[in-house]
C-alpha cells in the first residue's frame, strides 16, 4: 500500500522563502528551523517568534447540546465555560488513558471550538463525531482553518503595530479569545500557547493565512520577531514541562500518572475514561512522570531507558534536550512512584552508557510577569 502524500500548509511557501528547513511531522511537511533552535527559542524568550500550526485539527460541535456533548467527551469541565473562554483538557477512552491533549472553546451560546494535535485528527473526528450523532452538528473545519502562534513578550506589541482592533487584544485574559481584524484579515485571537511565554494563537481562514503572516513578520521583525519551528517548539514547550502527545502522553498513559491530575474534574459528573480513573485513583499510582536533570555528561532523549542506582531498568524517559534557557540538560520520564521525590538520584542509560540524573521541581523554566 503507498504513503499518502505529506501535506502543506497555505505558509509552506513563506517558510521556504524565509529559509525554513522543512520536514515530514505528522503527515504533513513543516519548518523544524529557519535560523537555529537555540536562536528561535530565545526570540521566543526574549521577543517573540512565529510559528505554523496549521496542521492543528478544528472540530465544530453546533446546536443546544454541543457543550454536553463535548463535555462527556473531555475530562475537564467545559460546562461552566462562558463565550469568549478556553479550557485545555485530555480525551480518554474507556481505559483512561489519553486519546488527545485538546484546548476546547466556547465560540458560541451553541458552539463548541475542539482543536486537537494533528497526528491525532482522524482518531479524535471519529470519537467526536460518533457521540455527536441524535445531539448536535459536527464539522471537521480543519481544511479551512489556519492557525497561527505569536508567542513571547514582544507579542502584544506585535499586535498593536498592525492597527484595526489590535491594541485591545492585551486586555485579554488568560485562556480567552476574541474576534479582532488584523491587516485586513479576520481573526479570532487566543491568549493560549504552547512555549511557557506570553502570546496568542490566532485562528483565520485558510486562504488568508500567508497574508496576516507576511504582516505580523513586517511589523515584528524590527522588535526582535523570528519565525520558529518544530525544534524550537519542543526545547520552548520542555523548558515549561508541557507535555507532547506521542512522547509524554498516549495511549498507554492516564492523565494521572502524566502529573496532569489538575485537567481531571471527577466531580462534573460522568465523562469517559471516569470509572478507570476512579480505579487509578482509588489504587494509588504505580509511576509519575518527573522532570529530571542530567548531572552527568550526556543527553536524554526520547525512549532511553532509565535505571535505578543498581542499574536496573525502572522507567523511560519520554523528552530530553538541552535547555536552551535553562543552560541544563534536561528530560521528562515515568518513574516508579517510589522514587518520583525531588531529589532522587538515577541514570539514564545513553546508547548504553549509564548518565547520572536527579529529579528536580517542574516547570523548569517560568516566565516573569510582565
Amino acid at each position: 500500500m503507498s504513503e499518502q502524500p505529506l501535506r502543506r500548509t497555505p505558509l509552506y511557501e513563506e517558510h521556504k522563502k524565509l529559509g525554513g528547513r522543512i520536514v515530514p511531522f505528522a503527515g504533513w511537511e513543516m519548518p523544524v528551523q529557519y535560523a537555529g533552535i537555540s536562536a528561535e527559542h530565545q526570540a521566543v524568550r526574549t521577543a517573540a517568534g512565529i510559528f505554523d500550526v496549521c496542521h492543528m485539527g478544528e472540530l465544530f460541535l453546533r446546536g443546544e447540546h454541543a457543550r454536553a456533548v463535548v463535555n462527556y467527551l473531555v475530562t475537564g469541565d467545559v460546562m461552566g465555560l462562558a463565550v469568549g473562554q478556553a479550557r485545555y483538557t485530555c480525551a480518554c477512552n474507556e481505559g483512561g488513558t489519553i486519546l488527545d491533549d485538546l484546548i476546547v472553546y466556547r465560540t458560541g451560546e451553541e458552539e463548541m471550538l475542539v482543536v486537537c494535535n494533528a497526528s491525532n485528527r482522524d482518531k479524535i473526528v471519529g470519537v467526536f463525531q460518533k457521540a455527536s450523532v441524535d445531539h448536535c452538528d459536527f464539522a471537521d473545519e480543519s481544511d479551512k482553518t489556519a492557525l497561527i502562534a505569536l508567542q513571547g513578550p514582544k507579542a502584544f506589541a506585535i499586535l498593536a503595530g498592525l492597527g484595526g482592533e489590535g491594541p485591545g487584544l492585551a486586555a485579554l485574559g488568560s485562556f480567552h479569545f476574541k474576534n479582532a481584524t488584523l491587516a485586513g484579515v479576520p481573526c479570532r485571537v487566543a491568549r493560549t500557547g504552547y512555549t511557557g511565554e506570553d502570546g496568542v494563537e490566532i485562528f483565520c481562514p485558510w486562504n488568508d493565512s500567508p497574508q496576516l503572516f507576511r504582516a505580523l513578520m513586517e511589523v515584528g521583525t524590527p522588535l526582535g520577531l523570528l519565525p520558529a519551528g518544530l525544534g524550537a517548539r519542543d526545547t520552548l514547550r520542555l523548558e515549561a514541562r508541557l507535555s507532547l502527545y506521542g512522547n509524554d502522553i498516549d495511549e498507554t498513559t492516564n492523565p494521572l500518572e502524566a502529573g496532569l491530575g489538575w485537567i481531571v474534574k471527577m466531580d462534573k459528573g460522568d465523562f469517559v475514561g471516569r470509572a478507570a480513573l476512579e480505579k487509578v485513583k482509588a489504587a494509588g499510582l504505580s509511576r509519575k512522570l518527573v522532570g529530571f536533570e542530567v548531572t552527568g555528561r550526556g543527553i536524554a532523549r526520547h525512549g532511553y531507558p532509565l535505571r535505578d542506582l543498581e542499574g536496573k531498568e525502572v522507567g523511560l524517559c519520554t523528552s530530553g534536550s538541552p535547555a536552551p534557557t535553562v543552560g541544563k540538560n534536561i528530560g521528562l520520564g515515568y518513574l516508579p512512584a517510589a522514587m518520583a521525590a525531588i531529589g532522587t538520584k538515577f541514570f539514564v542509560d545513553c546508547r548504553g552508557k549509564n548518565i547520572e540524573a536527579v529529579v528536580v521541581p517542574v516547570p523548569f523554566y517560568k516566565a516573569k510577569k510582565a
